[in-house]
């Protein structure tokens, strides 16, 4: 194992360091959040077909990703639960959809596999 041993340490970058870190705190920890559910393979599938499609049921996502509904919707309850999607009732059916403030933090992400799809 390594250890560090500097000759000195530079106090005011270790200062503006921290200072970043504290000011970008409250949106570290809604990114590590999505990325921890969205570290999950299905979890970041469903995540890319609603942003691409926008919003969807489970029905649809169940035959999309050819899995049973029961599974699906555990999937959904962690992404609802993590505070991450949304719904909406049209009569018996429920839609889902991405939280518009957490559209911001994925689209980068989505570009980028759709981008390594165009272009291989």
């Amino acid at each position: 194992m390594e250890t560090c041993i500097r000759q000195f340490a530079n106090k005011e970058q270790i200062k503006e360091c921290r200072d970043k870190i504290q000011s970008c705190d409250t949106s570290l920890k809604k990114l590590s959040s999505v990325l921890n559910l969205a570290g999950n393979e299905v979890r970041l599938k469903i995540l890319y077909l609603l942003e691409e499609e926008k919003e969807l049921c489970p029905c649809d996502l169940s035959d999309i990703l050819n899995m049973s509904s029961p599974a699906i919707s555990q999937h959904l309850r962690k992404l609802k639960d993590g505070n991450v999607i949304e719904f909406r009732k049209e009569g018996q059916t429920i839609y889902y959809s991405i939280k518009a403030n957490y559209m911001s933090i994925l689209r980068p992400f989505f570009k980028h596999i759709n981008q390594a799809v165009v272009t291989p």
